[in-house]
C-alpha cells in the first residue's frame, strides 16, 4: 500500500482527497499539510511514497516544494493538482519535477488513474496537454510569437499572476519571502520581455492574461 501526502491549503478539499484515496486498496493517505514547513515535516516524520501538491498554497508556492522534493536525497513521485490552467502550469509543473498535472475540475475523475500511472514511473497529463507538449519537440516557437508563460521564468510568472490578482508589490514580497526591491527587479524584468511602457500597462496586461486563463482563451500578448 502506498502512502500519500496531500499538501493543500483547502481543508475541505484535503478531506475530501483524502476519503477518495482511502477507499482504494492501494493507497493510504498518511498525512496532510497546509504549506511548505508543515510538508517538510510530514516529509520526515511519515516518509509517505507519493505527494499530492497544490501549486497556491497560503504562503506558499507549491513549485518550490515540488522542486526541493525532486532534488532532495529521497525523491518521490508527484503529483500536481491545482486549479490553474494546464496550458500555463503543467509544463513547468512537470519541469519542477512533478510527474504528473490534474486541473481540481477533473480531480475525482481522473485522480486515481494519475496516482497509479506516476507510481509506475510515467507521465500523466491531460491527452490535450500531451499533445501540446509533443508538438514543442517538434517545432520551435519564433521569438516574436511567445507566449506571455514561454517569455517568462517561474518566478516572474508568479509576480505576473499576483499583480493580475491585485496585490501591491508589498504584498507580493510578503507572499513570496522576498524583498521589495527584489519585487521591483521581477516586475521591470517582466515589462522588459513584454515591451511594456509603465506599471499600469503592466497590471492591465496582468489582469487580462488571468480573465483569458480562466475563460480558457488563447494568450493576449501583444
Amino acid at each position: 500500500m502506498l502512502k500519500i501526502m496531500i499538501v493543500d491549503d483547502h481543508p475541505i478539499f484535503r478531506m475530501g482527497m483524502a476519503e477518495l484515496l482511502n477507499q482504494e486498496s492501494d493507497f493510504t493517505v498518511c498525512a496532510v499539510a497546509e504549506d511548505l514547513s508543515g510538508a517538510r515535516k510530514v516529509l520526515q516524520e511519515h516518509e509517505p511514497d507519493m505527494a499530492i501538491i497544490d501549486i497556491t498554497l497560503a504562503k506558499d508556492n507549491g513549485l518550490d516544494l515540488v522542486k526541493e522534493i525532486a532534488t532532495s536525497n529521497r525523491p518521490i513521485p508527484i503529483l500536481v493538482l491545482s486549479m490553474h490552467d494546464e496550458s500555463v502550469w503543467a509544463e513547468r509543473a512537470i519541469r519542477a519535477g512533478a510527474k504528473g498535472y490534474i486541473m481540481k475540475k477533473e480531480a475525482s475523475e481522473s485522480v486515481i488513474a494519475a496516482l497509479r500511472n506516476i507510481s509506475c514511473g510515467r507521465i500523466h497529463v491531460s491527452a490535450n496537454m500531451m499533445a501540446i507538449l509533443l508538438d514543442k519537440l517538434h517545432v520551435n516557437a519564433a521569438p516574436q510569437g511567445a507566449s506571455t508563460e514561454e517569455l517568462l521564468t517561474d518566478r516572474e510568472l508568479e509576480v505576473f499572476r499576483l499583480i493580475g490578482t491585485g496585490l501591491s508589490t508589498r504584498e507580493i514580497a510578503e507572499r513570496m519571502k522576498l524583498g521589495v526591491k527584489t519585487i521591483g527587479t521581477y516586475r521591470d524584468r517582466i515589462k522588459q520581455k513584454l515591451c511594456l511602457k509603465s506599471g499600469a500597462e503592466l497590471t492591465r496586461r496582468a489582469v487580462l492574461w488571468i480573465e483569458n486563463s480562466q475563460a480558457g482563451k488563447t494568450d493576449p500578448t501583444m
